[in-house]
């Protein structure tokens, strides 16, 4: 058996392709489908992608329904992991770019955001950060 992706649904592709392109996931393929009404994006991390003509070790697909759908209960989902070289660093260009840090990185190890359709992500400091500010007197924002 080997794992595949992980399958969320989103309204806005633009946007949420925004969110993971500033964790760095990039699209490695797109599949548009007219007689189902829908639109399949996937995304990885550079070090999941394989040589020419292989598929990412890892990916993410973004299913877009092409009519409009309400989606909700991200948080039942779980989340999706990636481990960051910067977990400040990371944490500041999401905020930069206007996302909320629902979870800041306090220990300088664990933090969570969303994606804009509410999708938990978490991040994973790789290696060891000593606790630093501002985050460490950042409270919790909302659920994560």
């Amino acid at each position: 058996m080997k794992y595949l992706h992980t399958m969320i649904r989103v309204s806005d592709p633009d946007a949420t392709i925004a969110f993971f392109d500033l964790l760095g996931l990039r699209e490695v393929r797109r599949i548009e489908n007219e007689k189902g009404r829908f639109t399949l994006i996937f995304l990885a991390a550079d070090e999941d992608i394989a040589g020419p003509g292989e598929r990412a070790r890892a990916e993410v697909e973004l299913t877009h329904n092409w009519d409009p759908e309400e989606y909700a209960g991200g948080r039942n989902f779980g989340h999706l992991a990636y481990r960051v070289e910067d977990i400040y660093a990371t944490c500041q260009r999401l905020a930069d770019a206007g996302h909320i840090i629902h979870r800041p990185p306090r220990d300088g190890h664990m933090a969570f955001v969303k994606t804009p359709d509410g999708i938990s992500i978490e991040l994973l400091q790789d290696g060891v950060l000593e606790p630093a500010e501002p985050w460490v007197s950042m409270p919790n924002m909302g659920t994560w």
